[in-house]
């Protein structure tokens, strides 16, 4: 018996940001880890309690994991480090940042959203300028691909918010 799998395609363009700074990367990044969180990736989704309600459960969520910026710090990536082994030598590396009340806003709309969500920076050193600049793609540009949910666009449209304030937080002079 064969199972025919459907497949579907869907065009988006990803809108990508580029914030150049004069501050330099080691600076951006203790900024970054100054405003956001630290969380474990999976189990700050699980209730420790399953008798709380949902607002109790998101201001623990908030207590525990997130930062003042409402992101938590996830990974990264070191770039840079691996680079370096070829003879490049920049500093680059990859942040991995959650937002778990902004997911399940965006969850409850539209599972696919979760392709998008975390969302990530690239922090890169500008050895010419001395300084550093900060890449992400615009959230709302890869998980909006219509219109036609007014509820997933406003939360998407959120997050996009969420992480320019972060990010000119970190890169501001």
């Amino acid at each position: 018996m064969i199972i025919a799998a459907k497949v579907t395609e869907f065009g988006f363009t990803g809108i990508r940001m580029e914030i150049e700074t004069a501050l330099l990367f080691d600076t951006v990044t203790a900024r970054l880890r100054e405003l956001t969180g630290r969380g474990p990736t999976a189990s700050c989704m699980e209730p420790e309690n399953s008798d709380r309600s949902e607002f109790q459960y998101a201001k623990e969520v908030e207590r525990k994991f997130v930062g003042s910026s409402g992101f938590m710090f996830l990974s990264a990536i070191d770039h840079g480090a691996c680079v370096q082994k070829l003879g490049i030598q920049r500093r680059a590396v990859r942040w991995i940042l959650g937002t778990p009340l902004m997911a399940i806003a965006l969850l409850r709309q539209d599972m696919t959203s979760g392709l998008f969500t975390p969302v990530e920076l690239l922090i890169i050193d500008n050895p010419v300028d001395n300084g550093c600049v900060v890449t992400y793609v615009r959230p709302s540009s890869l998980i909006l691909i219509n219109d036609s949910n007014p509820e997933l666009k406003a939360a998407a449209m959120r997050l996009d918010e969420k992480l320019e304030a972060l990010v000119m937080d970190a890169t501001q002079l």
